[in-house]
């Protein structure tokens, strides 16, 4: 099968003897290739390449067009500090009082920032690879953009002391990524992944999620699939067990768990492909042979359940062990090779 064969029949939940294996790896690509990692978050060209040779390295079954979570930001407004051979950081928000809003307006994603070099990697990865593995785009949620246009402190106040303003920044910021991943769509990702770690319950309740973010995300995911998105997947990090009952009514069709989140109790309580969960910060210290049996203590646990993807529940580390990237990949292809 191909990766993208495995793929469609774990959303399908046929048996975990083959299930897909996506290390989520971004800036590690760039590490493995030696590529500066600040090269690697400006430049298309040089994103596609490492993704590709990585992938081609270590035989997994996904790719991602992926550059760090500022990308939204600074294209609506927000200056970055780029720093030598590191993620990009927010040195001035955009959005300093909620009145601002009226002077910012959506970015087009074939000019602004950065955006045009995410769409172009898409393009050159769809091109190289065609349908045998999964292109995977990746926007913020309305809720973390929103937060990294504000910052985080200034957000969350503006939720509690002024809901219905805040709403209009929530409104705008899924504006701004919804137009995004359906443009990433049109570039070539066979889906677009809404990563929306401010979400999570670790840092706002689940009722809050439930009332400002999950109708905003609902919608985006309608959005994405009117432009022929394969499979609505969400992630947010963190103990996201209380709000996973809100999922499926947000049509999400693959839910990534982090390590927090206990499988087997995510398997009682979910009917819909799920993606993870081992600990990313894992990938930087334990040994491969660590790995190797936390792996297949998951393929264990949906076994006859299927409908699982084996993953780290986040972003592995750029600096992670490449030794235990392939210990994963080693994982889901000997549980192939056992029962083929």
């Amino acid at each position: 099968m191909t990766g993208m064969e495995r793929i469609k029949a774990a959303l399908h939940f046929a048996p975990a003897l083959e299930a897909p294996v996506i290390p989520q790896v971004f800036g590690f690509t760039a590490k493995m290739c030696g590529v500066p990692l600040d090269d690697y978050v400006r430049n298309g060209d040089t994103l596609a390449r490492c993704q590709l040779k990585a992938q081609k390295r270590f035989g997994y079954d996904a790719l991602f067009g992926v550059m760090d979570v500022c990308v939204e930001t600074e294209a609506v407004g927000s200056s970055l500090s780029y720093r030598a051979d590191q993620y990009p950081t927010v040195a001035y928000h955009a959005l300093t009082r909620p009145s601002d809003l009226t002077n910012l307006s959506l970015p087009d994603p074939g000019r602004a920032g950065r955006m045009p070099e995410i769409l172009r990697a898409l393009d050159i990865m769809r091109r190289e690879v065609n349908d045998d593995l999964l292109v995977v785009g990746v926007v913020l949620g309305p809720l973390t953009l929103a937060t990294q246009l504000m910052g985080m402190e200034k957000a969350l106040y503006l939720a509690i002391d002024a809901p219905d303003e805040f709403m209009k920044v929530l409104a705008f910021a899924a504006d701004v990524v919804t137009r995004f991943g359906r443009a990433q769509l049109r570039a070539g990702a066979h889906l677009t992944m809404i990563f929306d770690p401010a979400a999570s319950p670790a840092v706002v309740p689940a009722h809050f999620f439930r009332e400002f973010e999950l109708p905003l995300i609902t919608r985006a995911f309608a959005e994405f699939k009117r432009e022929g998105s394969l499979a609505s997947w969400l992630h947010i990090a963190g103990p996201v067990g209380p709000i996973l009952p809100y999922y499926a009514s947000a049509g999400v069709e693959i839910a990534n768990l982090d390590y927090q989140v206990e499988p087997a109790a995510a398997r009682r309580q979910l009917s819909i492909c799920v993606n993870g969960n081992l600990k990313s910060s894992a990938f930087l210290c334990a040994s491969p042979e660590d790995i190797l049996d936390a792996s297949i203590r998951l393929l264990d646990i949906f076994q006859d359940r299927g409908g699982f993807i084996l993953s780290s529940g986040c972003e592995i580390p750029p600096e992670s062990r490449p030794e235990n990237v392939a210990a994963l990949v080693t994982a889901a292809s000997s549980r192939r090779g056992l029962h083929a």
